[in-house]
């Protein structure tokens, strides 16, 4: 009977996607199973706990205690699978063409499987002159959440590190930027009224409709006028609203409505400023409804990265997947946190498509896996 840490990579891969982890949920049975294989690797542990029960981040690290190790990352939780036509089971890998299907394959579970056999493969070495260190995180796909908690114990405890790799879907680019992330919510508060006579009530939908429009003035403004860096698809900041709800009945001017918006900013910028603007709209708007009031929440934020194309660390990444030059791309990573937290220069280069990621059927190819496998073995070698 083959071992656990004999696997290859396509059956840890298989372990590893029938554990139903999506984010919001557990993920401690996932993490003890690689745990068990990590430390049948000799790898040493360390399980963070998140604020809820059941979820978890982890680091192992292999080879000597020194400040110069190597970082690969992935996120454990995937997203969920409700309403999408899945043609498979997504919780249980399926091999079809050369593709092997399941939730979490490109994003990023694949990664994930090549790590762990990264560390058997660094665990057979004896001449590890730096560690590598594998990190392990929950709850990515809400905002970055859950790496938190890990960050800030390895912070507390002086982590140092040459530089880490965020293992994200990237068709085994090296990409050096995103944009950061500000996900906030504008509460607006009315006067509830029997809707035959709507002038005695203050309608918070209007309200809400209003700043809606705020939204929009201001990202026509970014967009026409404002910061651009054209190594991005989308060269500005943006800003959209993706969610409203409010009022209770037909009859009834509402009192209450919300509006859910985000902005995705380039690296370095603040989103304060435009908070500010929004509050500003509100605080104007309210004098004109009676009884009005606006109030906006921030509901989670991450920074953009921008990891300087002379970066040592980069350059090295580089040489290994043949890159000319690092990409920029428009999804957002853990990668901003690892450098905000521990200032460890930061690349994002994992194996698969993010166009995949999020939807019926999505997989990762087996080239693409084995492809994923060279290339963390390749960054062990720089350890030797």
């Amino acid at each position: 009977m083959t071992s656990m840490y004999d696997l290859s990579v396509q059956d840890i891969l298989a372990q590893l996607v029938a554990f139903p982890t999506i984010c919001r949920t557990e993920n401690q049975n996932l993490i003890e199973w690689v745990e068990a294989f990590l430390r049948a690797c000799g790898a040493r542990c360390l399980r963070v706990p998140g604020e809820q029960a059941g979820r978890f981040n982890l680091l192992a690290s292999i080879g000597p205690d020194t400040p110069d190790g190597i970082v690969l990352s992935a996120h454990s939780d995937v997203v969920p699978v409700e309403g999408q036509p899945w043609t498979t089971d997504p919780f249980t890998l399926t091999t079809r063409n050369e593709n092997l299907y399941g939730r979490g394959t490109s994003d990023m579970k694949g990664f994930l499987a090549c790590m762990l056999v990264a560390a058997r493969y660094a665990a057979q070495k004896t001449t590890l002159r730096a560690p590598l260190h594998l990190a392990i995180s929950y709850d990515e796909e809400i905002g970055c959440v859950g790496v938190h908690s890990l960050l800030r114990s390895l912070a507390a405890h002086k982590f140092q590190a040459r530089g880490c790799v965020i293992g994200e879907p990237t068709n085994l680019h090296v990409v050096s930027g995103h944009k950061g992330k500000l996900a906030a919510c504008i509460v607006c508060h009315g006067l509830a009224a029997h809707s035959a006579n709507p002038a005695r009530g203050s309608n918070a939908i209007l309200l809400a409709s209003d700043m809606v429009q705020a939204i929009k003035f201001l990202q026509d403004e970014l967009q026409n006028n404002g910061a651009q860096d054209e190594s991005f698809e989308v060269p500005y900041n943006t800003l959209q609203a993706g969610l409203i709800r409010g009022g209770v009945a037909l009859n009834i001017v509402p009192d209450l409505c919300e509006v859910h918006f985000e902005m995705r900013l380039l690296p370095g910028v603040d989103p304060a400023l435009y908070i500010e603007r929004l509050k500003q709209e509100g605080s104007r708007l309210c004098t004109t409804y009676p009884s009005a009031r606006i109030e906006i929440e921030t509901l989670n934020t991450y920074p953009g990265l921008n990891t300087l194309d002379d970066t040592p660390f980069l350059q090295e990444i580089m040489a290994i997947t043949g890159d000319n030059a690092p990409s920029h791309i428009g999804f957002g990573t853990e990668g901003g946190l690892f450098k905000e937290y521990l200032d460890i220069p930061v690349v994002v280069c994992g194996p698969g498509s993010i166009d995949r990621a999020h939807k019926a059927d999505e997989f990762i190819r087996l080239d693409e896996l084995s492809a994923g496998v060279q290339f963390v073995e390749k960054i062990v070698e720089k350890l030797l």
